[in-house]
Protein backbone atom coordinates (compact mmCIF):
# COMPACT_ATOMS: atom_id res chain seq x y z
CA UNK A 1 0.00 0.00 0.00
CA UNK A 2 1.50 3.42 -0.86
CA UNK A 3 1.03 6.56 1.28
CA UNK A 4 -0.63 9.42 -0.01
CA UNK A 5 1.10 12.11 -2.07
CA UNK A 6 2.61 14.80 -0.07
CA UNK A 7 0.37 17.07 -2.16
CA UNK A 8 -2.97 15.33 -0.34
CA UNK A 9 -1.49 14.85 2.95
CA UNK A 10 -1.40 18.90 2.77
CA UNK A 11 -4.37 19.19 1.29
CA UNK A 12 -6.03 17.02 3.78
CA UNK A 13 -4.83 18.69 7.09
CA UNK A 14 -5.53 22.53 5.54
CA UNK A 15 -9.20 20.88 5.25
CA UNK A 16 -9.47 19.66 8.20
CA UNK A 17 -7.98 22.60 9.70
CA UNK A 18 -10.87 24.81 7.43
CA UNK A 19 -13.51 22.30 8.55
CA UNK A 20 -12.29 23.14 12.56
CA UNK A 21 -12.12 27.42 12.02
CA UNK A 22 -15.72 27.10 10.06
CA UNK A 23 -17.24 24.67 12.45
CA UNK A 24 -15.55 27.18 15.54
CA UNK A 25 -17.40 30.16 13.27
CA UNK A 26 -20.81 28.69 13.53
CA UNK A 27 -21.01 27.72 16.77
CA UNK A 28 -20.02 30.96 18.11
CA UNK A 29 -22.70 32.35 15.51
CA UNK A 30 -25.14 29.92 17.42
CA UNK A 31 -24.37 31.16 21.12
CA UNK A 32 -24.59 34.69 19.54
CA UNK A 33 -28.36 33.63 18.12
CA UNK A 34 -29.47 31.85 21.60
CA UNK A 35 -28.14 34.94 23.61
CA UNK A 36 -30.17 37.35 21.25
CA UNK A 37 -33.45 35.38 21.31
CA UNK A 38 -32.66 35.11 25.09
CA UNK A 39 -33.08 38.95 25.72
CA UNK A 40 -35.57 39.23 23.12
CA UNK A 41 -37.87 36.79 24.78
CA UNK A 42 -37.08 36.36 28.46
CA UNK A 43 -40.51 34.40 29.55
CA UNK A 44 -39.30 31.92 26.94
CA UNK A 45 -36.15 31.68 27.63
CA UNK A 46 -36.55 31.24 31.66
CA UNK A 47 -39.15 28.21 30.73
CA UNK A 48 -36.97 26.46 28.41
CA UNK A 49 -33.75 27.17 31.43
CA UNK A 50 -36.29 25.25 34.15
CA UNK A 51 -36.85 22.46 31.61
CA UNK A 52 -33.41 21.88 31.19
CA UNK A 53 -33.16 21.77 34.57
CA UNK A 54 -35.53 19.33 35.27
CA UNK A 55 -34.09 17.30 32.55
CA UNK A 56 -30.57 18.18 34.25
CA UNK A 57 -32.27 16.49 37.89
CA UNK A 58 -34.16 13.89 36.00
CA UNK A 59 -31.16 12.06 34.01
CA UNK A 60 -28.96 9.26 35.78
CA UNK A 61 -25.51 9.13 35.52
Amino acid sequence: MREPEPDQQETAAESDAERRRRRAQFLRELNEAKALRDRVQPRRARAARMRQQMRMRTFRW
